[in-house]
């Protein structure tokens, strides 16, 4: 990768176990989708950080390649894409989320 905008966010998505790349942050979210992928996030008790695309719009577009997924946000865990605010959401219901970060050494609170 020679690009230096997806470089950047590689080094974001494998520096730290849980990236969030949304509209606004954890404590303002600026999007519908981005707040709910938060709220499913701070209800499991897992320890994120967040990346702000409305403050880059080269971050902002450059993880759409990244990722070759068309919206945000974009949740990641120990490098590896899980996917917006659909696919968090249904594995949250299922309690698929919470088996997943487990898996992966990520820790949550207890239900």
């Amino acid at each position: 990768m020679s690009d230096p905008v997806q470089n950047a966010i590689q080094q974001a998505v494998t520096g730290n176990d849980v990236l969030l790349f949304m509209k606004g942050t954890p404590t303002f979210p600026q999007c519908g989708f981005s707040s709910v992928v938060v709220q499913v996030l701070d209800y499991l008790g897992v320890e994120y950080q967040a990346v702000n695309v409305l403050e880059d719009q080269d971050i902002r577009e450059g993880i759409k390649t990244f990722s070759q997924w068309p919206t945000i946000p974009q949740l990641y865990v120990k490098g590896e894409f899980v996917g917006g605010c659909d696919i968090v959401k249904e594995m949250f219901e299922s309690g698929e989320l919470r088996t997943f970060m487990s898996d992966k050494g990520i820790a949550t609170e207890p239900a």
